[in-house]
């Protein structure tokens, strides 16, 4: 299985999350719930992609070194340990506040909406700054 343009593809979806995460604000700020539930699911559509295209890219393809050097070494991997922290701890709270707005407990899904939101958009923008870091600004050199 070619997994080159997956990175790619995980970045997008990430920026796709993030934008959707961003419009779901935004419509329910304005009152239009319909709008905001409908961003809001795409969102986690979109961050469910990622997740089952990272896997397999990173089940066939391991791990991807950072080659930069000098200071731009600690602040991608305060970004990365960051990123990654977060990412392992968004999952449940992703899940808790979709499972309180899918059953209406829309007091309970606001009050925990209000944290995930912005560590779960944090976590989209640093993925998709991660991968550019990893494989536009510093990419290793191509094999052969």
């Amino acid at each position: 299985m070619d997994t080159i343009h997956l990175p790619s593809l995980n970045a997008a979806l990430n920026a796709t999350s993030a934008g959707c995460m961003i419009a779901g604000y935004i419509f329910i700020r304005n009152g239009r719930r319909t709008a905001h539930r409908r961003s809001m699911l795409a969102a986690v559509t979109a961050a469910i992609l990622f997740l089952i295209s990272y896997v397999i890219y990173h089940y066939s393809a391991g791990a991807t070194s950072f080659t930069g050097e000098g200071w731009i070494r600690p602040v991608y991997f305060t970004i990365l340990a960051t990123h990654t922290v977060l990412a392992v701890a968004i999952v449940p709270l992703v899940v808790i506040t979709l499972l309180r707005a899918l059953s209406r407990r829309f007091a309970l899904h606001r009050n925990i909406a209000r944290w995930t939101l912005p560590l779960w958009l944090y976590v989209s923008v640093t993925g998709v700054i991660v991968y550019w870091l990893l494989y536009h600004v510093y990419a290793p050199a191509p094999a052969g």
